[in-house]
């Protein structure tokens, strides 16, 4: 099974990831991936040139180069958390590789968000609002907004803080895991 996650950047995903990891659940970032490939081709980690390595992957591979190397890069184990999502062809393509998948957006607000990415300072984070609304723009054109429209649950990173959202993403995924088990289990005994 396959857990993909979405949301903007800063919303919470890598938060997410954490609190599958320590639940024993690996996580693969497609952000990572782009980032990965990035180094090996010698270029700069800023969000634009990361938006342009992602499209020019897509150009040379397909809609769902990416997805595929976060494939490559994902570990064998019962349940995988994805994490950074961008379009509903990637999710179709998640969709063929594992034989369950439940999309989860992470929502928080623009401003939250900005923020957030203003205090992370990794290569590809925003310098300004102008640079933030541009990253945003960039993303929505790719078609996130569709995957979040269509997510089966939504978990909101608003008003909390890192650790508490930390702790519900854990009781999250607890909670949902379990639900699927059980609900297996049920199918398993009917089919007896």
């Amino acid at each position: 099974m396959a857990i993909l996650v979405v949301g903007m950047p800063g919303s919470g995903k890598s938060v997410f990831s954490e609190a599958a990891r320590e639940l024993g659940i690996p996580a693969v970032s497609m952000g990572d991936v782009v980032r990965l490939e990035a180094a090996k081709r010698g270029l700069g980690q800023d969000a634009k040139t990361m938006a342009q390595l992602a499209k020019a992957l897509r150009e040379e591979r397909g809609a769902c180069a990416v997805a595929e190397l976060a494939l490559e890069h994902a570990p064998s184990a019962p349940v995988v958390v994805v994490e950074g999502v961008r379009s509903l062809e990637e999710v179709e393509f998640f969709r063929r590789a594992f034989e369950k998948v439940l999309v989860v957006a992470i929502h928080s607000s623009p401003r939250t968000r900005f923020n957030r990415l203003v205090a992370r300072r990794r290569g590809d984070d925003p310098r300004g609002w102008e640079e933030f609304v541009e990253r945003d723009r960039r993303e929505l054109a790719m078609g996130i907004g569709e995957v979040i429209a269509l997510a089966d649950y939504v978990l909101v990173n608003e008003g909390v803080s890192r650790e508490e959202f930390l702790r519900s993403c854990k009781e999250w995924l607890s909670r949902v895991l379990t639900e699927l088990r059980a609900r297996a289990l049920r199918v398993d005994e009917g089919s007896q």
